[in-house]
């Protein structure tokens, strides 16, 4: 039996369960995931990092943990909340169980909690502060601490999970330059199905490095917090367009080329996590379904696109256009979520530039997305 722990919300609201994992103490930003299984994928996904991540799905750790699954080089989440922790690991691929995995990194668990109770609290109220301590079992005492705790909002997290150096990756195909918010080893892996020489830079690139290399295209990746603190990235992206590189974004990386081009973002409610969020390419009418991890989206207001709340009263055979206040043209919005109508996807008419919100790369998840890539190594050729 573990030790007794306490999970604790600034809201004055907490949960005693068990805790598995490391033991100590955990201050993050409270959030939930809906996949049903990835929790590896999860667990290693820098664009987690500051936050305490509660699954919804009741059995957590079934399958253990492989060396094939990571997408960074260890655990980035700061906490970890699950109604049941399995112990054993019931999967040829495993190398290890989820409790010896976090023990590893030194991350906390709590299970034996009503991660239903707390789910319905956080779409309910928002995201919010908390805490998970095998030390502090006053609630009153770590929920007052809670309230205390650095608002990860105001911290630059991508300094945490960015490259510490150039790195490059070589192969016979196009030069890619990847900036490095926090990218997944997913997405990398799908540009390495291009055959693609790879060059990631740190998320606090210099233009003049990108002008020496000349690539073919330039990938601004995914990573944590609110994208408006990295005013230096958005600078430097807004300067890069100037040169009519190829140019895309994933997730948070959407977000930057969006503030670059003259548009707003702000923090969504309780965010989009998960691997089941359905997505309307306005260009094919299609609908994606897709894996998300996003607590911040695009305005499409400041674009001068107004788009209504209900996906019902949507006209799907318009064109949701606007315009850059940055001198960049129009901007296009590609995609939006079926479930909010959030922005989903942008392009500029008039550059070589797209991004998406969710995750193309679909670690873990459906592959309906995929295309992106391709997409990428067309507007390299110049094929559209």
């Amino acid at each position: 039996m573990g030790k007794k722990a306490l999970l604790a919300f600034e809201d004055g609201s907490y949960f005693f369960g068990t805790n598995f994992g490391a033991s100590g103490e955990t201050f993050g930003e409270a959030v939930f995931n809906t996949s049903l299984v990835g929790y590896q994928e999860v667990l290693t996904d820098p664009s987690y990092a500051g936050q305490i991540v509660i699954m919804t799905y009741p059995e957590i750790g079934i399958y253990g943990i492989n060396n094939e699954d990571f997408e960074s080089d260890g655990i980035k989440v700061n906490g970890f909340v699950v109604f049941r922790a399995i112990k054993e690991a019931f999967n040829f691929r495993a190398t290890t169980t989820l409790d010896e995995f976090l023990k590893r990194y030194n991350v906390i668990g709590i299970e034996g909690v009503d991660t239903r109770a707390i789910t319905k609290k956080i779409r309910s109220k928002g995201t919010m502060k908390a805490a998970i301590s095998t030390l502090d079992l006053e609630p009153s005492s770590l929920v007052k601490r809670v309230r205390e705790s650095a608002d990860i909002g105001k911290l630059d997290l991508v300094k945490k999970v960015t490259c510490q150096q150039e790195a490059v990756e070589d192969f016979d195909g196009a030069k890619i330059v990847v900036i490095d918010c926090g990218v997944k080893y997913g997405i990398i892996r799908e540009l390495e199905q291009l055959g693609a020489k790879l060059i990631r830079l740190r998320y606090d690139f210099e233009v003049d490095q990108i002008k020496k290399i000349k690539p073919d295209g330039v990938l601004i990746s995914n990573g944590p917090g609110d994208p408006k603190i990295l005013k230096k990235t958005v600078e430097n992206i807004r300067n890069l367009l100037k040169f009519e590189v190829p140019l895309v974004g994933i997730c948070l990386g959407h977000q930057l080329i969006a503030l670059a081009v003259g548009g707003q973002t702000y923090k969504m409610k309780f965010g989009h996590r998960g691997i089941n969020h359905p997505v309307k390419d306005l260009r094919t009418q299609k609908v994606l379904i897709t894996t998300q991890n996003h607590g911040y989206a695009v305005d499409p207001k400041s674009f001068g696109i107004d788009l209504p709340e209900e996906v019902w009263k949507i006209d799907f055979s318009k064109s949701f256009v606007g315009k850059s206040l940055e001198g960049f043209g129009q901007v296009q919005i590609t995609h939006i979520s079926l479930n909010d109508c959030t922005v989903e996807g942008l392009r500029l008419i008039d550059k070589p530039v797209f991004c998406v919100q969710f995750h193309p790369e679909a670690s873990p998840g459906p592959h309906d997305s995929k295309d992106f890539f391709k997409d990428f190594a067309k507007l390299m050729r110049g094929d559209c």
